[in-house]
């Protein structure tokens, strides 16, 4: 059996440019993740040696473009365990791919009186796209409230989902309270009633393996930037019936397959959701991203975050004034550690984290009503990636440990 210390003993660093090269604790890897040098190299040398516009050329550049951005989609197929490349939407982030499920789904599929329903703990980009659903259609949205720990009983779930219930909206893991959510039960009672289930797994992607057929989600949604690829690529999955019925997100190039001065015929799936030039230079960053992950493996990559989780979330139990949000135990966090210093702003323990080398997160996290909900203002978050190391934790707990004294509250 492996110790934590033995784990954690491998130096992933040497593998990313920018942390070999600066003295930091990279410690906001929920926000964007470090790249590593192949996911560099890849988007650098298609623009280096590959240049050309996907879909568009029948010359040979042309078609290596396309050949690698459509390499990527199988690889991101594989990746999640879809059926079809088909089902494989480039979009620029989850973001924007919840957005195309809400405007191509959404305003084209509810009426009034039908009903959303989401949890209070989403991402702002899990919620108001769904309110802007609401507002054009008359639906409504519901929230599924959870405990102070983060947790939402099935009960919960039960209680909110209807015969009116058309769609339900969950992230996988909340990023600010690192909770795994209970998400095959929310797709399962969005299907007992006929809706459809969209999965946020813009914090899960990167730290855990996804099988969009186990899982059956209608929709999935996930970026590039937040497992170790570049920003500006983001992936939409969708169930190919779904996708095939609904209308395109954005008119204009690549996107038809036959344009008259009266009518138009939409390209086939995936890119009839892909209007204009495409971003082929992260989809080959993201494609060597999923190599790299891969070859590293979610059972190493687990363990490694569940081992630095409990060593940072361990420390921080032990110092005064240091108090974090949600679940009691290292392992509800899923290496995420949003917390507060009483009579510290989050702005200033930033700061002063920062002085020390330490890079952390501080305000709503682009989920202010889940703040509202447990009663607290802006927070300070923690989140940590598999490349991260014991000194890192250690240099962390080292600053936070001084922060109120720092700050004039003495020992």
């Amino acid at each position: 059996m492996v110790n934590d210390k033995d784990l954690l003993s491998f130096d992933y660093k040497k593998d990313f440019p920018l942390l070999a090269a600066n003295d930091v604790a990279y410690l906001d890897n929920s926000a964007t993740t470090q790249k590593p040098a192949c996911v560099i190299e890849a988007e650098r040398d298609f623009y280096l040696k590959h240049n050309a516009n996907p879909l568009r050329g029948l010359y040979d550049l042309a078609m290596q473009a396309t050949d690698i951005y459509e390499d990527a989609r199988v690889a991101v197929q594989k990746f999640i365990n879809a059926k079809s490349e088909q089902e494989i939407i480039f979009t620029r982030n989850t973001t924007e791919s919840l957005n195309l499920v809400a405007y191509s789904y959404g305003l084209a599929n509810l009426k009034p009186g039908d009903e959303i329903v989401t949890t209070i703990m989403e991402h702002h980009s899990n919620m108001l796209p769904w309110r802007m659903v609401a507002q054009q259609t008359g639906a409504v949205v519901k929230y599924i409230e959870c405990a102070v720990d983060g947790s939402i009983s099935d009960e919960a779930i039960d209680a909110a989902v209807t015969e009116k219930t058309k769609i339900v909206a969950m992230a996988e893991v909340s990023n600010v309270l690192g909770r795994l959510n209970p998400i095959a039960k929310a797709i399962a009672a969005a299907h007992k009633v006929g809706a459809v289930a969209v999965i946020d797994a813009a914090q899960s992607a990167p730290h855990m393996a996804i099988d969009v057929q186990k899982m059956d989600a209608d929709f999935l949604a996930f970026s590039g930037h937040k497992m170790l690829g570049p920003m500006g690529i983001g992936v939409l999955y969708g169930k190919k019936e779904l996708l095939e019925a609904m209308p395109p997100f954005l008119s204009g190039g690549e996107m038809i397959s036959f344009v008259s001065r009266d009518g138009q015929e939409y390209a086939p799936l995936p890119h009839k959701f892909e209007a204009g030039t495409v971003n082929a230079a992260g989809a080959a960053g993201l494609h060597a991203a999923i190599e790299y992950i891969n070859s590293i493996g979610f059972e190493v990559i687990e363990a490694r975050e569940a081992a630095l989780t409990k060593l940072a979330f361990d420390a921080m139990q032990k110092i005064p004034g240091v108090h974090i949000i949600g679940g009691k135990t290292a392992e509800e966090h899923k290496g995420i550690l949003t917390f507060t210093v009483e009579g510290v702003h989050p702005h200033d323990i930033a700061a002063i984290l920062d002085a020390d080398g330490v890079n952390i997160r501080a305000g709503n996290h682009c989920a202010q009503p889940l703040l509202d909900h447990l009663c607290t203002g802006a927070t300070a978050r923690a989140s940590l990636a598999f490349y991260n190391s014991a000194a890192d934790v250690e240099r962390f707990i080292n600053s936070l440990s001084t922060i109120r004294e720092r700050m004039g509250y003495g020992r």
